[in-house]
């Protein structure tokens, strides 16, 4: 994060729009205009629960990079992208190789940067295990996945001068933007993420939205968390400029969310 009063004549604000969908299918997104719409959109963000067709309609409409996290439904190619067992077959165990599929790339368990922005994303898909099926995780082992990202944040710490700037997840973190059941409760692994690493949003879905108007947008420590539900539009900007490593995020004095909500300000739940 770049302070605002650390911004020079010198620096330049590029502004970055991100389109993030999750959980429905949007009409406003799928349909003939979404290319006149969202032309601006810098790349997309999945956060869940989508069909694979449907991120291939986005993707052939705006010409531009899809990153995704798979959700607890809507698993029909999950096999394709996670790394198998040791006792499946051969047939699965080659699948993980897969890396992108309708034109959309699967960040979950994974670091990646987006080239032109310089961005950094991670991702962490499932939700909290509530019946033993696919892509459902207990804490512990959502903990141990955040482990895995060590060895590529540290790289990302050392030479790029941040851990992370956005965190894909399906689930929320445990006490914000959550549900009551076990199945919406969210991840204490989240918020010992964001304490640590401190990416610059979370974005999640998971919890349905029925009112378009009700609260999405939530503040962590240094983390805005966004359930982006449906559509949503993010729009940043990233400041470059002598001596400045290339997609670091101005502060939020001069960072724009569109289509929010009232944001409130939470404090750590597990101190609640």
């Amino acid at each position: 994060m770049v302070p605002k009063e650390m911004i020079t004549e010198s620096d330049e604000l590029q502004t970055v729009k991100i389109l993030c969908v999750a959980d429905q299918v949007d009409p406003v997104v799928y349909s003939q205009n979404m290319k006149e719409r969202f032309r601006e959109t810098a790349f997309i963000i999945g956060a869940g629960d989508l069909k694979m067709r449907y991120y291939g309609f986005i993707v052939s409409m705006l010409n531009k990079p899809l990153y995704f996290v798979f959700g607890n439904h809507d698993l029909e190619y999950f096999k394709r992208f996670r790394r198998p067992r040791e006792d499946e077959n051969s047939e699965t165990q080659e699948s993980h190789m897969v890396r992108s599929y309708f034109g959309s790339t699967c960040i979950g368990d994974k670091l990646i940067r987006h080239k032109k922005t310089g961005l950094l994303l991670a991702g962490l898909g499932g939700s909290m295990r509530y019946n033993r099926g696919e892509s459902q995780y207990t804490d512990f082992q959502m903990y141990m996945k955040v482990f895995r990202l060590l060895p590529r944040m540290v790289f990302n710490r050392l030479f790029r001068g941040r851990w992370v700037d956005i965190l894909v997840t399906h689930a929320p973190p445990f006490g914000i933007n959550d549900g009551d059941d076990r199945c919406h409760t969210g991840f204490k692994a989240f918020l010992w993420f964001m304490r640590v690493f401190k990416p610059r949003y979370l974005i999640h879905g998971h919890i349905h939205l029925w009112d378009m108007n009700a609260e999405r947008v939530g503040r962590y420590q240094e983390t805005t968390i966004i359930n982006v539900y449906g559509r949503y539009i993010l729009e940043l900007e990233t400041v470059s400029g002598p001596g400045r490593k290339k997609g670091m995020i101005a502060d939020p004095k001069v960072t724009r969310v569109s289509n929010q909500g009232p944001v409130t300000r939470v404090t750590d739940p597990e101190e609640q």
